[in-house]
C-alpha cells in the first residue's frame, strides 16, 4: 500500500459521518422556568408567544443554546 493511498483513504473515512441526523430540526435553545426548573425547547413551542410554565403558569425564559454562534448571553 502506497503512502498516496493510505492518506487518500484516511481522508476518505475522516469525512464520513456516522450521525446523519432524523430529519427533526434542531433547537436553537429552550424556555425556562427557573422557579420550578422546567425545559421546553423551542422547537417544541408552538406559535410566537413566549410559553408559560405549566407547573406554576409564570411566563419562561428564552435561553439560547452554546452550541449557536453568537453570544449566550
Amino acid at each position: 500500500m502506497s503512502v498516496l493511498s493510505t492518506v487518500t483513504k484516511l481522508l476518505q473515512a475522516s469525512n464520513q459521518s456516522t450521525h446523519r441526523g432524523d430529519g427533526t430540526e434542531a433547537p436553537d435553545g429552550a424556555y425556562w422556568c427557573d422557579d420550578c426548573d422546567q425545559r421546553s425547547p423551542d422547537t417544541d413551542v408552538e406559535g410566537d408567544r413566549t410559553p408559560d410554565c405549566p407547573d406554576c403558569g409564570e411566563s419562561m425564559a428564552f435561553e439560547r443554546s452554546p452550541g449557536t454562534t453568537g453570544c449566550a448571553c
